[in-house]
C-alpha cells in the first residue's frame, strides 16, 4: 500500500502545474529519443558516434546529442535538440516544422564573395536592399564571425529549459518583435545565411500570419508585434529574405527555356522542408488577408520562388492555385498579371497532373466570374481570358483534352436547346458564360493555330481539329433565335469567329448571317418610331431591352455594327486569291437591298450610306486583288503558289484594310469618350 502524499505534493497538485510538468516531461523524454535514434541512424551508415568527454561509446543517454552546461545559467540545456517531433506534412504542425534547423548550421565561414555575387544572382533583391537596405550591404568582413551571436547565441537566449526553440512557456509573455531585433537578422542572413535565424524570422512570420486568427491560440505563440511599421518590415524581410537563404542551401536550377528544376532530394532538403511548408502555408494564410495591392503584388511574387520547394505536396500546391485564382478573379489588375506569371511557372514547370489543376481551375473560374458581366467587370474579364489562353498555350497537349470536353459541353447544351425548346432550355444557351466560353475557346485557338506561327514553325498545332466543332457550335447558337432582340448575342458570337478567322485563315461563311441583318434595317418594311434613347452598347449586352424594339435609333445602331462586323469579314477575307469570286453574292443582295429601300425615311439616311461606303470599299477591294491577279502563271489548284502569293499580301495596305484602320480608330476614340462619360457620371453620383 502506497504511502500517504506529503503536505507539499498534494498542494502542488492543487495548483494546476502538474498537468504541464507531466506534458512537458513526456515532450522532453519524446525529443531525447528522437535524437538518439537519428544519432544511431548516423553511425549505422558510417557517420561518427557522439563520445562523452571519457571517450566512451556506451549506449543509452551518454550515446546521444552533446549536453553542454552553461555556466552561470539555470543548468543543463540541451544544445542540438530539435523544438518538437515530426508528425505528418499538416500545416497545422507549424512547432515541428522548425525542427532539427541546427543541425544544418553552418560553421559562419566568410561569405563576401557571395553577397557581390548578389547582383547578378537576384538582381531584384540586390536592388531592393540597396534601395530600402543599403547599410547592409556595408558591413566589415572581419565582423562576420561575431554575426554568430545573432545566429547561434540568440538561441539559448529563446530556448527554454524543455528544449523549444524561440516558443515562451505559457506562464511567459511572448517577447516584442522590434526593428532592431530585425536589423540583426537581416545582417545575419546577408552575411552568414544562417538558418538559426531564418528559423527565427520565419517563427516572427508565424506569429505576423496569425495575428487575426482566433481559432487556433498556439498558433499565434512565438512573438509580440505591437507596431504596424514593425509589421510590415517583419513581412516584407520574410518575404524577401526567405528565398535567398533557401537558395543558398538548397538551390534549384533554372532552364534555359525558363522553366525550374525542383531541388535535388538530400538530407538537408529534407530537413528543411517541413519549414518551408509551414512558412509557405503561413504566407498563403497572409496573402488572402492583405487589402494592399502593393503588398499582394510582393507577396505574390516573393512566395512564386517557393513553388520550386513545395511542388512534392499536392496538399500545398491545391491551396497555393485556390489563393492565385482567387486573387486572379477579383483583385487590381497589376496583382491579377503577377498571379498570371506566377501560374504560368506552375503550369510550365511542374507534371501532368499539377498542370491539369491549373488549366481546370483557370477556366472553372473564368466561367464562374464571368456569370456577372456588365460595362464595369468587362474589361477585367477580357484580361482574365487572354491571360488564360495564355497558360493554355504553354501545353497543347494537355490542353487538348480540356479544351475537347468544354466545347463538347457547350454543344451538348446547344442540342438540348434545339431539341426542347423551352425558355428554361434556351436560358442554356443565352447566357454570358455560354458567350465567354465560346469568346474564350476561340482565343485560344487563334494564338495556338496562329498562322504566321505555324508558317515560321514549319508544322500545324493539334489543337487545329478543334476549330472545326467550335465552329459549328458557335453558327448553330447563332441561329437558335434569330430574332431582332437577339442580334447583341448574334453581334457576340461573330465577334469571336471573325478573330478565329483573321488568326487562323480559316474561311467562316459569317456573311449569310450579317447580310439579312443589314437588309433589314435599310428596308422600307418596318415604320420605326422615334426614340431619345442612347445607343446600345453591344459589348455589354447579349439581348436588346423592350423599349428599343422598333426605334430609328436601334435599326441605326444594328446596321452600323452589322457593317463594322461586315467589313472585319472583308478584310479576313481580302489577302485570298479568290476574293472578288467571294464578294460577288455580298456585293449583288447589298446593291439591290440599296436599291429598293435605300431611299425611304424610314430606313435610309445613315444606315443606308453606311451600307454604300461598305459597298464602295469591297468594290475597291476586288479591283485591287484582280489587278494583281493579272499575269499569274499558275491555277487554282496549285496550292503552294497559291499559299505563298496570299502569304504575301499585306492585308492593312488593301483598300478595306486601310478603311478598317480608319474605323478601328474612330471606335476606339468613341470607346474613351464613352468611359469619360461615364467617370463623370460615377463621380457626379
Amino acid at each position: 500500500m502506497a504511502g500517504k502524499a506529503s503536505k507539499a505534493s498534494r498542494k502542488f497538485a492543487k495548483s494546476g502545474n502538474l498537468k504541464r510538468v507531466i506534458q512537458t516531461r513526456r515532450k522532453h523524454n519524446q525529443i531525447k529519443k528522437k535524437v538518439q535514434s537519428r544519432q544511431k541512424g548516423k553511425a549505422g551508415r558510417g557517420a561518427p558516434r557522439v563520445a562523452d568527454e571519457r571517450g566512451s561509446d556506451e549506449e543509452g543517454e551518454e550515446s546521444g546529442p552533446e549536453v553542454e552546461v552553461k555556466k552561470g545559467g539555470k543548468g543543463e540545456r540541451m544544445k542540438n535538440a530539435p523544438s518538437d517531433e515530426d508528425d505528418d506534412d499538416d500545416e497545422d504542425d507549424d512547432d515541428q516544422s522548425f525542427a532539427s534547423i541546427d543541425d544544418l548550421e553552418d560553421d559562419g565561414e566568410a561569405h563576401l564573395m557571395e553577397l557581390t555575387a548578389l547582383a547578378e544572382k537576384d538582381p531584384e533583391f540586390y536592388k531592393y536592399l540597396q534601395e530600402n537596405d543599403k547599410e547592409l550591404l556595408d558591413f566589415d568582413p572581419k565582423a562576420i564571425s561575431n554575426a554568430g551571436a545573432a545566429g547561434g547565441e540568440d538561441d539559448d537566449d529563446l530556448m527554454d529549459e524543455d528544449g523549444e526553440d524561440g516558443e515562451p512557456e505559457e506562464d511567459e509573455k511572448a517577447p516584442v518583435l522590434t526593428k532592431e531585433i530585425l536589423r540583426t537578422w537581416q545582417k545575419a542572413l546577408l552575411e552568414t545565411q544562417s538558418l538559426r535565424v531564418l528559423r527565427k524570422l520565419c517563427i516572427a512570420f508565424r506569429s505576423a500570419a496569425n495575428m487575426n486568427s482566433d481559432s487556433n491560440e498556439e498558433e499565434q505563440k512565438g512573438w509580440l508585434i505591437d507596431s504596424s511599421s514593425v509589421f510590415n518590415k517583419l513581412v516584407v524581410t520574410s518575404l524577401k529574405y526567405t528565398p535567398v537563404v533557401l537558395d543558398h542551401h538548397v538551390p534549384y536550377k533554372i532552364l534555359p527555356n525558363g522553366n525550374f528544376k525542383p531541388p535535388a532530394q538530400n538530407s538537408k532538403l529534407k530537413a528543411l522542408q517541413k519549414m518551408i511548408l509551414s512558412h509557405f502555408y503561413n504566407v498563403i494564410r497572409l496573402i488572402s488577408e492583405l487589402s494592399d495591392a502593393d503588398m499582394q503584388l510582393l507577396a505574390v511574387g516573393e512566395v512564386s520562388k517557393l513553388v520550386p520547394y513545395i511542388v512534392g505536396s499536392r496538399k500545398a500546391v491545391r491551396q497555393y492555385i485556390k489563393m492565385c485564382l482567387e486573387l486572379w478573379s477579383s483583385a487590381e489588375d497589376k496583382v491579377r498579371i503577377s498571379v498570371f506569371l506566377a501560374m504560368r511557372k506552375l503550369a510550365s514547370s511542374a507534371d501532368e497532373s499539377i498542370r491539369d489543376l491549373v488549366l481546370k481551375g483557370t477556366y472553372t473560374t473564368l466561367i464562374r466570374v464571368s456569370r456577372s458581366t456588365s460595362v464595369h467587370t468587362m474589361a477585367s474579364i477580357n484580361l482574365m481570358k487572354n491571360t488564360a489562353a495564355e497558360i493554355y498555350c504553354l501545353d497543347h497537349g494537355s490542353s487538348y483534352q480540356h479544351a475537347f470536353g468544354y466545347v463538347r459541353q457547350l454543344a451538348i447544351h446547344l442540342r438540348n436547346s434545339m431539341k426542347v425548346k423551352t425558355q428554361d432550355a434556351y436560358r442554356q444557351v443565352y447566357n454570358w458564360q455560354y458567350v465567354h466560353s465560346i469568346d474564350f475557346w476561340s482565343i485560344f485557338l487563334a494564338k495556338a493555330c496562329d498562322a504566321k506561327a505555324e508558317d515560321e514553325g514549319g508544322e500545324e498545332s493539334e489543337l487545329k481539329a478543334l476549330i472545326y466543332p467550335l465552329v459549328q457550335v458557335t453558327l448553330g447558337a447563332i441561329k437558335l433565335i434569330p430574332t431582332p432582340r437577339y442580334y447583341p448575342f448574334q453581334f457576340q458570337l461573330i465577334h469571336s469567329l471573325l478573330n478565329l478567322t483573321r488568326h487562323t485563315r480559316t474561311f467562316v461563311p459569317v456573311a449569310p448571317f450579317l447580310i439579312p441583318i443589314i437588309t433589314s434595317s435599310i428596308g422600307p418594311s418596318q415604320s420605326r418610331k422615334s426614340s431619345t434613347l442612347r445607343p446600345l452598347d453591344f459589348t455589354v449586352h447579349i439581348r436588346a431591352p423592350a423599349q428599343y424594339l422598333k426605334t430609328r435609333v436601334y435599326a441605326e445602331n444594328v446596321c452600323d455594327e452589322a457593317v463594322y462586323l461586315m467589313a472585319q469579314w472583308c478584310e479576313s477575307m481580302q489577302g485570298s486569291v479568290a476574293f472578288p469570286e467571294l464578294m460577288v453574292p455580298v456585293l449583288a443582295v447589298l446593291k439591290k437591298a440599296l436599291k429598293k429601300g435605300g431611299g425611304s425615311g424610314s430606313g435610309g439616311g445613315k444606315s443606308a450610306a453606311a451600307v454604300k461606303t461598305l459597298v464602295e470599299r469591297v468594290e475597291d477591294g476586288v479591283k485591287w486583288v484582280s489587278s494583281r491577279r493579272d499575269g499569274l502563271d499558275f491555277a487554282p489548284k496549285m496550292r503552294d503558289e497559291v499559299d505563298s502569293w496570299e502569304a504575301s499580301v499585306e492585308v492593312e495596305q488593301t483598300p478595306v484594310g486601310k478603311w478598317m484602320k480608319i474605323l478601328r480608330k474612330a471606335r476606339e476614340r468613341n470607346r474613351k469618350l464613352a468611359e469619360k462619360a461615364r467617370e463623370g457620371e460615377a463621380l457626379g453620383d
